[in-house]
């Protein structure tokens, strides 16, 4: 599999970004190093074209006719190696060259049969009905539960792009949608390695929910849930100027009944889910949570933190690494490419031939310390590979619909 060819450019006209992105496509597909006639393309755009989605579509397919697959999404800021466009007009392709046979593109329109796919990529609008319920179902028609994703976030429309060649059915609404899920679901031989990275720290030890009302901690390992919470925040009620603020910042971390959420080295672990705090019960001594929970879960309080993000993203990506070079990479050394700032991959085992990188729009720019930190921390782990994403209203991985998270997902061959 060669490398995916991949362009991204910013411009107030959609016509002149997109002249800009065709034009880096076509050198890239000319070197021996690309490929030369992909069929399958993932198309990103922020909110700013999001009126003109069908027309930007139908222009690239018009200039890409070799190109029959097309699926992707819309955010308030994109992706891309080493750079992220935020609040601006931006467009990113990547032509990825995955055998049609392994492929398959999906939407509302043309479903995704049950059980031919190993694993999917996944964009939805986060206004459907139920979604939490199709995200599951739709992680069930894969052989391996395996999604990756994420929902749209946008300040106009809500769009996706799904359409295929060989889905006629399709055509009829142009490959632009709004509402549901669609992406693209791959087949066993193509190869995938996906990690989540959390943006949280704890601050407070894990405890078991042993008294639940939907979604009303009650208690938590006997005491008064309130009363935790009070207490490790070091707040009271009795001065709710002070303590307001306090709780608007806290969030909790949710794993699994019988599972810890919390590492070794006390970072929240790839199964947890972020979510807030949506109101307090002083009568029932409750604390409110924005998921339905279950009794036996396990509740961390936790709080976004810079520097556990920024940690837990090299420890990803160098686990990606350690996965594609086991021999010759190991998870410690990634602090020695420090002084390399864009390492590449020792030659022999596996290179990466694309990626895509899905992260909260709660995470970009200066929550990692400036403009673009978060993909330049990538761009130094992986090495300059092609790579596109958006940022998301939320991060789908597995079955699950995560928050303030990151999604790396990475195509790999020989």
């Amino acid at each position: 599999m060669k490398l995916f060819p991949y362009g991204h450019a910013t411009h107030p006209q959609w016509r002149m970004a997109a002249g800009l992105v065709l034009a880096q496509l076509r050198a890239q597909m000319t070197l021996p190093d690309y490929a030369a006639e992909p069929r399958l393309a993932l198309v990103y755009i922020t909110d700013h074209y999001a009126h003109e989605a069908q027309a930007l579509l139908d222009h690239l397919r018009q200039e890409l006719p070799e190109v029959t697959d097309w699926t992707g999404t819309v955010g308030v800021g994109i992706a891309v190696n080493n750079a992220e466009y935020f609040d601006e007009p931006a467009l990113a392709v990547m032509l990825c060259n995955v055998p049609p046979a392994h492929y398959r593109v999906f939407s509302g329109v043309s479903p995704l049969p049950a059980h031919w796919a190993d694993a999917a990529l996944v964009h939805a609008d986060p206004a459907t009905l139920d979604l939490a319920e199709l995200i599951d179902e739709m992680a069930a028609r894969t052989r391996q539960g395996y999604l990756f994703g994420g929902l749209t976030s946008s300040r106009t429309r809500s769009v996706q792009f799904a359409i295929s060649a060989d889905q006629p059915q399709s055509l009829v609404a142009g490959g632009v949608f709004e509402g549901g899920l669609s992406g693209v679901a791959f087949s066993s031989q193509v190869n995938l390695l996906s990690r989540v990275t959390q943006g949280c720290q704890p601050i407070a030890p894990e405890r078991e929910i042993t008294e639940v009302d939907q979604h009303l901690v009650l208690k938590l390992n006997g005491e008064a849930a309130l009363d935790v919470l009070l207490d490790e925040l070091n707040i009271n009620l009795s001065e709710p100027q002070k303590a307001i603020p306090v709780v608007r910042s806290t969030l909790v971390g949710l794993s699994p009944s019988g599972q810890s959420g919390v590492g070794r080295t006390g970072n929240l672990g790839n199964d947890v889910l972020v979510r807030h705090i949506v109101g307090l019960d002083p009568a029932r001594q409750g604390v409110a949570v924005a998921e339905h929970l279950e009794l036996g879960m396990r509740l961390t309080f936790c709080r976004r933190d810079v520097h556990a993000a920024r940690a837990d993203l090299v420890r990803v990506c160098a686990e990606i690494r350690e996965e594609l070079e086991p021999e010759m990479l190991s998870i410690q050394a990634i602090s020695a490419l420090s002084d390399d700032p864009v390492p590449t991959l020792p030659q022999g085992g596996q290179r990466i031939a694309g990626a895509v990188y899905v992260s909260c729009t709660g995470r970009g720019g200066l929550h990692f310390g400036g403009p673009s930190a978060e993909l330049q921390i990538i761009r130094h782990a992986l090495g300059d590979v092609p790579l596109v994403g958006f940022f998301a209203a939320g991060e789908i991985a597995r079955n699950h619909l995560y928050g303030y998270t990151g999604v790396l997902t990475v195509f790999t061959a020989d």
